[in-house]
């Protein structure tokens, strides 16, 4: 659509390019879907990763806390699942289940994870480390 207006006196007249079919807006309503389905996979996306990322962070405290513990469970077992936990608190985690036996130490660890549209869930990994 052209729009011209002549001096003096304002006059303005209104031509259709040729071709004949105005623009009627279908091409930002296109664009506006896209954009929301790209918006979407893109927090999608970050979603799984910040889960994925939560649970590798549980993942490596399971195993540096199993060998923390291992590394006190034959000479003193008392002190094994003591260490495990202070492993696990350096790595922002906590220990939910620690047993030792046999100089075998067996850790859960908990991992805090906040997502949003999910709220406040935790990444659990277990681990075990000793001699045997």
């Amino acid at each position: 659509m052209v729009v011209s207006c002549g001096g003096g006196v304002v006059r303005c007249r209104v031509r259709r390019r040729s071709g004949g079919v105005p623009d009627r807006g279908a091409g930002t309503v296109w664009v506006i879907g896209v954009m929301a389905v790209i918006w979407f996979i893109a927090a999608a996306l970050l979603v799984v990763g910040a889960g994925r990322i939560a649970r590798h962070r549980a993942q490596s405290a399971a195993d540096l806390s199993a060998l923390a513990g291992a590394a006190r469970a034959i000479a003193a077992p008392e002190t094994a699942c003591r260490s495990a936990r202070e492993a696990a608190k350096a790595n922002r985690a906590s220990v939910s289940r620690c047993v030792v036996g046999d100089g075998v130490v067996f850790v859960r660890v908990k991992v805090a994870l906040t997502l949003p549209w999910t709220g406040d869930l935790s990444a659990v990994a277990d681990a075990r480390a000793g001699p045997r």
